[in-house]
């Protein structure tokens, strides 16, 4: 059995709760404040995707995951001989905490009670050059609270590539779907890598985690899955409205296929909203790809987010 079902949750400290719950609601979160305590939440049956606490220092503080089962986060815990511990946060469940080679903290759960979904906003049927699927109608779209379902990936800068990835995959079984490489004096140097998870026959995200080999550690950005264009295209202009930091996009990557649009909240930590990107199983794959296919996009803005 693989060791874990995905990534779950992102953990911030902000410079102020109450301006970073205001972002998070216009990017499309459903929140709450719990004591000390932001919370933040998807369409999807999670509790929580996104947290964050009120610090001086604003950055990230952790990446959750969620394991398979008990028996696979003990198998987790027991390679670093950590704890596995009650969950303090809501829907309780079991958690350990793991510290990787670049200093980043990773927690892995398990057990933890499921909300209700919420419900997804829909727009009605698409007409194509090639296909028509609506007649006699208006497009529609239904508007919703929640725009955000899901928390896809993180990227993270590392200090060694090599050594990241070593540490992740014998603790979350990773995979590498693509792996930048370029030539320098002749030898094979790797930039970095998009990983997935593996889930053996079972179709996952294209990336999980990317590591950019580069010689430092520092937190990159976190990705979040809208429904569909229409979504990510009116959360565009609504921030955008609203006087928000645009980053980087629209667009589509090449490698992972997503349409992109990278946003900074209030603190200068980049968020993207993402949709259509790919699904690999474990039958698909390691490949190595060129810089240029890492920069380059299918359309849109070509270069680095946040650059």
């Amino acid at each position: 059995m693989p060791r874990i079902k995905d990534i779950l949750y992102v953990r911030f400290n902000v410079s102020d709760l109450t301006k970073q719950q205001q972002f998070l609601d216009d990017f499309g979160l459903q929140t709450e404040i719990d004591g000390d305590l932001l919370l933040a939440r998807g369409t999807d049956s999670s509790r929580y995707i996104y947290l964050a606490e009120q610090s001086a220092e604003p950055g990230l503080v952790s990446v959750g995951f969620a394991a398979e089962s008990a028996t696979a986060l003990r198998e987790i815990a027991a390679i670093d001989a950590v704890e596995v511990e009650s969950n303090p946060m809501p829907g309780g469940g079991l958690i350990a905490r793991l510290t990787d080679p670049n200093g980043f903290r990773v927690e892995v759960v398990t057990g933890i009670d499921n909300a209700a979904e919420l419900p997804v906003g829909g727009r009605s049927a698409f007409n194509s050059g090639v296909a028509k699927q609506r007649f006699g109608e208006r497009v529609s779209i239904e508007p919703v609270d929640c725009l955000v379902k899901r928390l896809g990936h993180v990227v993270l800068m590392v200090h060694d590539f090599h050594e990241t990835f070593a540490w992740y995959q014998t603790r979350l079984e990773l995979l590498i779907s693509d792996e930048i490489v370029m030539e320098n004096d002749g030898q094979e140097q790797t930039l970095g890598a998009f990983t997935r998870c593996n889930r053996g026959d079972e179709f996952v995200d294209h990336h999980t985690l990317f590591f950019i080999h580069a010689g430092q550690a520092e937190f990159n950005h976190a990705a979040f899955e809208v429904a569909d264009w229409d979504v990510l295209m009116k959360s565009h202009y609504e921030l955008k409205k609203a006087g928000y930091q645009h980053s980087f996009g629209v667009g589509k990557h090449i490698l992972g296929s997503q349409v992109f649009d990278y946003w900074k909240d209030p603190d200068g930590i980049m968020l993207e909203h993402f949709t259509d990107g790919d699904l690999f199983n474990e039958s698909f794959g390691s490949h190595k790809r060129s810089p240029g296919d890492l920069l380059g996009t299918l359309w849109g803005p070509e270069g680095v987010p946040g650059q």
